[in-house]
């Protein structure tokens, strides 16, 4: 496992998605450390003195892939103090500092797996996706879901990857469907829940599930696979929010 390190980092881009939802791009002052899929990176946007504290920070989910060390992407939702403040203070240029990898919120290849994502969560698993290879021997079922279409931010990233890899099953939830585009681009107009998703897995009862996004949601989808013998150890929540 990578000793976490301190860097420094210059904000190259910032892509908004509508609904106070952004992707920020991240360019470190040198290569970042190796990290996993699924790990995670504190963002501190006060400047840091090394001989002091490191100032006030967020966790957020590393989305670019590890083979690209010289670049760093991550998504947020604006949802409290710290993400208020990164909406109003973040430009192109500004200095912010990154400290990483974080967390073990790793996808195993033990069995086949279920990846749910509830808006930004996504980005817990578009790591794990950019890395996925013919080797991988099971199967992946994504079940990702946002409030409307313009939301499912990685869905044409998601689409390119499953067009590579027959393993990779996606499906896409929409909340509400205002323009109509759902009909033509196949998303579901239905919350995303266990249920929507059962029929849809070859084998749900062997499979690992993975749950990344707003915290009631990760206790209503872990409250739904118990309830439908799923047992706690096949259970898995990126639940560092």
């Amino acid at each position: 496992m990578a000793v976490a390190q301190k860097i420094s980092c210059r904000v190259e881009r910032i892509t908004k998605h509508g609904a106070h939802v952004y992707t920020v791009d991240l360019v470190p002052a040198r290569r970042v450390p190796l990290f996993q899929p699924g790990q995670f990176l504190h963002l501190a946007l006060d400047s840091y003195d090394p001989s002091g504290f490191w100032p006030d920070s967020r966790v957020f989910s590393i989305a670019s892939a590890p083979n690209q060390r010289e670049r760093l992407s991550i998504t947020y939702a604006v949802q409290g103090r710290f993400t208020a403040r990164m909406e109003t203070e973040l430009a192109e240029g500004k200095q912010v500092w990154v400290k990483l990898p974080y967390g073990e919120f790793f996808v195993q290849g033990t069995s086949d797996v279920v990846l749910f994502a509830g808006g930004t969560g996504i980005t817990a698993f578009t790591a794990f996706l950019e890395t996925l290879t013919p080797a991988f021997p099971h199967h992946v079922y994504l079940a990702y879901g946002a409030r409307d279409t313009h939301l499912l931010i990685y869905r044409d990233a998601v689409q390119r990857r499953a067009a590579m890899f027959a393993q990779l099953h996606p499906f896409y939830f929409v909340e509400q469907d205002p323009d109509g585009k759902a009909a033509t681009r196949s998303e579901l107009v239905e919350r995303l829940s266990v249920a929507a998703m059962w029929q849809r897995i070859a084998e749900p009862l062997a499979a690992t599930y993975y749950l990344a996004g707003p915290p009631p949601m990760l206790k209503a989808l872990t409250h739904d696979l118990r309830e439908r013998g799923i047992c706690a150890d096949a259970i898995r929540t990126d639940a560092w929010e």
